[in-house]
């Protein structure tokens, strides 16, 4: 076992690390596509659309975080009626029957496909790039004329010719891609709540 000394070491490293990646991403034109996907979801709750989410593993927990942001609040200080938002692993029935009877990558795809509009934002997770049920979903919103949104790592992989736009780390590490996404998700959300503030969109209490 390792002296507690080097593991706290091990630790420092990694925030460092997540740091320096987080540095690396305001110090590029990443904040500009952020500012521009904000100003596009507001356009499209504005219209009458909602923002789904999807990822997988620790991607999903990062789509049903983001949409309960959205739906509930994110800000203490901007106390406001919820945002229409999806996180699209929805329910272990429907996760398990789509498994089961077709197969798990048509999972997102087939609920874009049911349940999205093209007033709609699909926001798609995936710090390779590679995931197929990912991929699949793009597709079925490219086809519906659903904005498409990656939130991606490394390349970007074949995900990113299907997004319209683009947050991707420069980084090859999954969980400081993960450490990003999550940042570059309240980012948005803020974004979004202060374009509908200043839209008068939002009641306040």
């Amino acid at each position: 076992m390792e002296s507690q000394e080097s593991q706290i070491q091990q630790v420092a490293q990694m925030f460092m690390r997540s740091a320096e990646v987080k540095q690396q991403v305001a110090g590029s034109r990443l904040c500009e596509s952020l500012v521009t996907m904000g100003n596009v979801a507001t356009e499209k709750i504005l219209a009458g659309g909602k923002i789904m989410f999807c990822g997988n593993g620790g991607s999903a927990a990062d789509a049903q975080h983001l949409a309960a942001e959205l739906l509930v609040r994110l800000r203490s200080s901007v106390n406001r009626q919820g945002l229409p938002a999806l996180a699209l692993t929805m329910d272990t029935s429907t996760m398990t029957a789509c498994a089961n009877d077709y197969s798990y990558e048509d999972l997102y795809a087939r609920m874009v496909d049911t349940l999205g509009g093209n007033h709609d934002v699909l926001v798609g997770i995936t710090t390779s790039g590679n995931s197929e049920s990912v991929l699949k979903a793009l597709k079925a919103a490219q086809l519906k004329n659903i904005t498409t949104i990656g939130f991606l790592g490394g390349d970007g992989g074949p995900a990113l010719p299907l997004c319209d736009h683009h947050f991707l780390v420069p980084c090859s590490e999954t969980a400081r891609i993960q450490e990003s996404h999550i940042t570059a998700g309240h980012a948005l959300i803020e974004l979004i709540e202060d374009n509908l503030k200043q839209k008068g969109y939002l009641q306040l209490n």
